[in-house]
C-alpha cells in the first residue's frame, strides 16, 4: 500500500498534464466561422526577415493577392541586418521595405519591435500582422482578423500549419504535431475562453495593445513571451481557427535539429523563468487566463508526457506483479494513456494527413528519444539571435 501511494503521487504531475490535454482534446470540436462583414481596418503586414533573397518575393506576391482591399493594406518587409538581396527583392515584388543595421540588436524580437514602432508612427493601420518570410497564407487572413478585431479583440492568431507535409515523414509527423499544439490545443481554450497562445507566424496586434505593452520580448521564443506579457496586462490572445499560415517545415534531419533545439531550448528557459511565478500569480489573482498560461508552459512537451506516462505504466505493472493483485496506481496508469491516446488521435484527424500520417506515427518513439536527445546534447544558440534555418528548394 505505501509503495502504491507513494507511486500515485509521483505520477501525479503526469496525471495533471494529461488531465489538461484531456480537457483540451474534449472541446476542441469544429466551430462554425464568424459571418463576414464589410472590411473597414487598416492592416500593415509586417514580414521580418533575415537573409531570405530565394524566398521572400514569393511571399509577397501571396500577401498581395489576399481579398482584402489593397487600400486598406500594406506589406511592410523588414530586412533585419541582412548580407544579400533580400530588401532589393521585396521591392521588386511590391512591398514596403524596412532596412535595419545594428549589429548588437539582432534577431525577429527586435525587428518585430522596430517595425511595430514604425507602424504606430506612421499612422496608416488599426493594426499589424505578422507573416514569417516563408509562408503562404489564407486569401481571407485579413477578413478573420478583422472580424476578431471589430467584436473586441486586441490579439488574435490564425491556424500556423505546415507549407510541405509530404516533403518527408519528419514533414508529417510535423503536421501532426502543429495540429495537436496550434489547432487541438488552441480550440480548447478558445472555448474555455483563455488565451490560445501566440505562434510566431500568423498574429495579429491592435495599435492600442502594442502602444499599452510595447513588445519588448528578444528571445529566441519572443511570441511565447509576449503573450505572456500580454496576458498579464489582461489581454487574452483570440484564436482565428478558419484562417490560417503554412511555414515551410525542414526535411532533413541535420536542419531539424537545430530548430528543434531553439524552438525547445527557448520554451524551458520560459518555463524556468515564469512558470511557478505566474501560477502563483494566476492563483492569488483567481484570473483564469493566467492559470491556463501557466499550465502551458509547466506541461511538457508531448515527447516527455508520453514518457511519463509509460514510466508510470511500467511501474504500476510492476507494482502489479510484486503485490498479486492490480495496483490502484494502474489506473492512473490507463487514465494518462487514455488521454494521450485521444489526445494524439484527435490531432492526426484534424491534420488530415490519412492513412500515411496514421502510419508514420509508427516512428513517433523514435521521434521522441531523438527530441529528447537534442535537449541533453549539443550547444545552444545565443538569445534571441537570427538563426536563419535552411531552406529547401519547393517543387514548382
Amino acid at each position: 500500500m505505501w509503495a502504491d501511494a507513494l507511486l500515485l503521487v509521483l505520477a501525479l504531475p503526469v496525471v495533471v498534464a494529461c488531465g489538461y490535454l484531456l480537457l483540451l482534446t474534449l472541446l476542441s470540436g469544429d466551430k462554425p466561422a464568424p459571418a463576414r462583414v464589410a472590411p473597414r481596418l487598416k492592416f500593415d503586414i509586417i514580414v521580418p526577415a533575415h537573409n531570405e533573397e530565394a524566398g521572400i518575393a514569393r511571399t509577397v506576391t501571396n500577401l498581395s493577392a489576399m481579398d482584402y482591399p489593397a487600400a486598406l493594406r500594406r506589406i511592410l518587409v523588414v530586412a533585419d541586418n541582412c548580407s544579400d538581396s533580400t530588401a532589393d527583392r521585396a521591392r521588386e515584388a511590391g512591398a514596403t521595405v524596412l532596412v535595419r543595421h545594428d549589429t548588437e540588436k539582432r534577431g525577429k524580437g527586435f525587428a518585430l519591435a522596430h517595425a511595430f514602432e514604425h507602424s504606430v508612427k506612421d499612422g496608416f493601420a488599426d493594426a499589424v500582422v505578422v507573416v514569417d518570410a516563408d509562408t503562404e497564407v489564407s486569401p481571407h487572413l485579413l477578413h478573420s482578423f478583422g472580424l476578431r478585431l471589430e467584436a473586441g479583440a486586441h490579439a488574435v492568431q490564425a491556424h500556423y500549419g505546415v507549407l510541405n507535409p509530404h516533403a518527408s515523414w519528419r514533414t508529417r509527423l510535423m503536421t501532426i504535431a502543429l495540429a495537436l499544439f496550434h489547432k487541438v490545443r488552441s480550440l480548447g481554450r478558445e472555448r474555455l475562453g483563455v488565451s490560445c497562445g501566440l505562434r510566431g507566424n500568423g498574429m495579429c496586434f491592435s495599435h492600442r495593445v502594442i502602444q499599452e505593452v510595447p513588445h519588448d520580448a528578444f528571445s529566441i521564443v519572443e511570441d511565447l513571451e509576449y503573450g505572456i506579457r500580454l496576458g498579464r496586462k489582461g489581454y487574452r490572445v483570440h484564436y482565428a481557427w478558419e484562417a490560417e499560415v503554412l511555414g515551410e517545415m525542414v526535411s532533413s534531419e541535420k536542419a531539424a535539429r537545430s530548430q528543434r533545439r531553439r524552438w525547445e531550448g527557448g520554451r524551458w528557459a520560459m518555463t524556468k523563468q515564469f512558470g511557478v511565478p505566474l501560477l502563483g500569480e494566476a492563483l492569488r489573482k483567481r484570473d483564469g487566463v493566467l492559470l491556463d498560461l501557466a499550465m502551458d508552459l509547466l506541461v511538457p512537451p508531448l515527447s516527455y508526457v508520453v514518457l511519463g506516462a509509460v514510466a508510470v505504466a511500467m511501474a504500476a505493472g510492476a507494482l502489479s506483479v510484486w503485490q498479486g493483485h492490480v495496483a490502484l496506481s494502474t489506473s492512473a496508469a490507463a487514465f494518462c494513456v487514455g488521454s494521450l491516446g485521444l489526445y494524439v488521435l484527435r490531432g492526426w484527424w484534424v491534420s488530415g494527413m490519412g492513412a500515411r500520417g496514421l502510419l508514420d506515427l509508427m516512428r513517433a518513439p523514435f521521434y521522441v528519444f531523438w527530441k529528447v536527445w537534442l535537449m541533453v546534447a549539443g550547444p545552444r544558440d545565443k538569445k534571441g539571435e537570427w538563426v536563419r534555418t535552411t531552406r529547401e528548394a519547393r517543387k514548382p
